[in-house]
């Protein structure tokens, strides 16, 4: 996940030394949930199942695409596939907690499902700081 413009300065002047080691030396370029190999092109499946995409489907796919002159990305969304790119979350969710075991390689999938609910809590307490609070 890209980090916001807002939070930069809570992340070590190392993140992205600290995140590559993480993502490609720990995790050996793989998700440490799911498994799934980073930047490659997969199709996802219902609960959480996924499968590779062939290098015969995928060579005829670039062709389509190239021949098209469409974006690869979007495209391959069209047709139903992603392609993995793997990031580094925070299990506390605390960007200034940089030691190892609070850090996991995650494929933007297992990392969304992950945050999902500290993003509806944070969206939640947003909201609720702008309303007036009642006194009885």
């Amino acid at each position: 996940m890209p980090v916001k413009p807002e939070n930069i300065d809570k992340y070590p002047d190392n993140w992205k030394q600290i995140s590559s080691y993480i993502r490609f030396v720990r995790a050996k370029n793989h998700c440490e949930v799911c498994g799934v190999r980073n930047y490659s092109i997969i199709e996802r499946h219902k609960y959480g199942k996924w499968s590779y995409v062939s290098q015969a489907l995928m060579d005829q796919l670039y062709s389509k695409i190239k021949y098209a002159g469409h974006n690869m990305t979007t495209a391959l969304r069209y047709f139903g596939f992603v392609k993995v790119i793997l990031t580094t979350a925070h299990l506390d969710h605390n960007p200034e907690n940089c030691d190892h075991d609070n850090l996991k390689a995650m494929c933007q999938k297992c990392h969304n499902s992950y945050d999902a609910e500290h993003r509806k809590q944070t969206r939640r307490e947003a909201k609720l700081k702008g309303q007036l609070k009642l006194s009885i």
